[in-house]
């Protein structure tokens, strides 16, 4: 890659590329409640089109931990709005 193609990445116009990507998702849920779910199991064909060997076991630990963490955080920050509404 070139400085001027880096640039010009960099100062791309995020929001505008946010909303469409948005609106773009939302066009596709509500015509198809399983597009999320279609897209990831094309992505998982492609990668095992590119590593078969893919995902290793060391992968699917370290997704998982990542999963878990997530997780993790998901139910602290549920706390914090239920301690805030008195329930």
């Amino acid at each position: 890659m070139h400085d001027d193609e880096l640039r010009a990445y960099a100062h791309r116009a995020w929001p505008l590329v946010e909303a469409l990507k948005q609106a773009h998702w939302a066009r596709e849920l509500s015509r198809n409640p399983l597009a999320t779910f279609e897209a990831s199991q094309a992505l998982w064909i492609h990668m095992r089109q590119i590593n078969p060997d893919w995902p290793s076991e060391a992968e699917r630990r370290e997704d998982l931990a990542h999963h878990i963490a997530l997780k993790r955080m998901i139910d602290r920050a549920a706390g914090v709005f239920l301690a805030t509404t008195g329930r």
